[in-house]
């Protein structure tokens, strides 16, 4: 199966939106790319902004975009809650904005609006890190909600959980991997576990289940990653990735194919993982914390996979990535180290670095890249916006610039391309970049 095909079979398996929407914070293809072309290069805030919006406060979600609409979430402080934002993708105008999660923040480094909204085209699902989860019609009617947390138990994380919700095939995902006892006085009662929930989207019920066992400690056990759905050799299977492990899951059970849990040998105790996996061409990446290497696995496991199932682990630290998710675009691996500032390609196969950029940036990067048009986009937490080109001959800065304002600190955001449109989140402004 070529790799075009491939990818539109995954996205057919997804809904009947337009191949232009964007419909997860990872995109129509689940790892950050699209087949659109025809997106500005050289823009700027005085420069290209068909408009701008300002959102009711700050979040950390990625927007979404489907059928002319965008989606996002944001705090409120006046409704002391998280809201539910609909846009016009043309004019900015927000159209309507519910609120469906109750509370603003429990620390200082980020609010409850940190998970990314998914839709079917038709339907839209929004979720806090307060354990609110619900679904709204184009509308702005909610269709349905309930909270995770009432249902099982508070979540136990040293910090504010978030996992954007996953579709895949008719069916709503959810992973919450946390720790197996207390932290700072959240998370219980015992036992707690660690699961792979899925809920049928039209009314919300629980299908099921799977609970997903770890031998990691402490923080280890906690991950802010967002399922991956793959179709690798017309085999459909959800990657999770955390508590020390990288996992395959039928998409139908939630049964566990394989798994892999060698990138912390040594149980190091505080390696909370971020970063979701990513797949191309046949090989599955996941990135240890904390500057340890990228591994590659090979897609198709069965069972317990050993040590030597990683076909290369990346050496040096430049080539890691403790927050930002890797990007696949057009037969490569693109890995962001927001840490120390770099960007690198690197061959699915081999993991030969074919090049690596040293970036000129303020602070630290936590968005994920976007590739689209033989470009790749990303921005700092201060909102200065990347692009360069893509390729194995590509790495050259084609154009930077700031969005952020003088107070940006948190900005994690990742830039999303759709119908020739860039769409910037920043702390709470929306641009649309033409």
């Amino acid at each position: 199966m070529s790799k075009t095909i491939a990818l539109l079979s995954l996205f057919a398996l997804t809904s009947s939106l337009t191949a232009a929407d964007w419909p997860n914070w990872r995109g129509p293809f689940f790892n950050g790319s699209s087949e659109e072309t025809g997106f500005p290069t050289v823009f700027s805030k005085e420069e290209g902004v068909a408009w701008k919006t300002q959102l009711p406060g700050e979040g950390a979600s990625t927007p979404i975009v489907s059928n002319g609409a965008i989606f996002l979430t944001s705090v409120d402080e006046e409704e002391d809650g998280v809201v539910g934002i609909k846009l016009n993708a043309q004019t900015g105008e927000i159209e309507w904005s519910k609120k469906f999660g109750e509370g603003v923040r429990i620390d200082e480094r980020s609010t409850y609006a940190g998970s990314s909204p998914v839709t079917d085209g038709k339907t839209v699902y929004f979720f806090s890190g307060n354990g609110d989860l619900a679904a709204y019609d184009f509308e702005g009617n909610q269709l349905w909600h309930r909270n995770i947390e009432e249902d099982y138990g508070d979540f136990a994380f040293q910090w504010t959980f978030s996992s954007s919700p996953q579709l895949y095939d008719g069916t709503l995902y959810l992973q919450v991997l946390q720790r197996d006892e207390p932290v700072h006085g959240r998370g219980g009662p015992a036992p707690i576990d660690s699961y792979l929930l899925a809920m049928d989207p039209a009314t919300g019920e629980t299908k099921w289940k799977h609970v997903r066992p770890s031998d990691a400690v402490q923080e280890s056990h906690e991950a802010f990653s967002t399922p991956i759905p793959i179709l690798h050799r017309g085999r459909p299977e959800l990657l999770i990735s955390g508590g020390d492990a990288l996992t395959g899951h039928d998409p139908a059970t939630g049964n566990e194919l394989w798994r892999w849990e060698t990138y912390n040998p040594e149980k190091i105790g505080h390696w909370r993982l971020v970063p979701s996996p990513v797949y191309g061409q046949g090989t599955i990446l996941i990135c240890a914390p904390k500057g340890d290497p990228v591994y590659a696995i090979e897609a198709g496991g069965e069972g317990d996979l050993p040590a030597t199932a990683n076909i290369w682990t990346s050496e040096g630290k430049e080539v890691t990535a403790d927050v930002p998710t890797p990007l696949f675009y057009d037969g490569y691996f693109y890995i962001l180290n927001g840490k120390n500032k770099f960007f690198n390609c690197v061959h699915p196969t081999s993991g030969k670095v074919l090049w690596s950029k040293r970036l000129d940036v303020k602070t630290k990067i936590e968005s994920s890249p976007t590739g689209v048009d033989g470009k790749i986009y990303f921005m700092s937490h201060l909102g200065e916006v990347f692009v360069i080109s893509a390729g194995p001959d590509g790495g050259e800065v084609l154009n930077y610039t700031t969005f952020g304002e003088s107070q940006s600190v948190n900005i994690r955001a990742s830039i999303v391309p759709s119908n020739g449109t860039l769409y910037i989140r920043t702390d709470d402004v929306l641009y649309a970049v033409k």
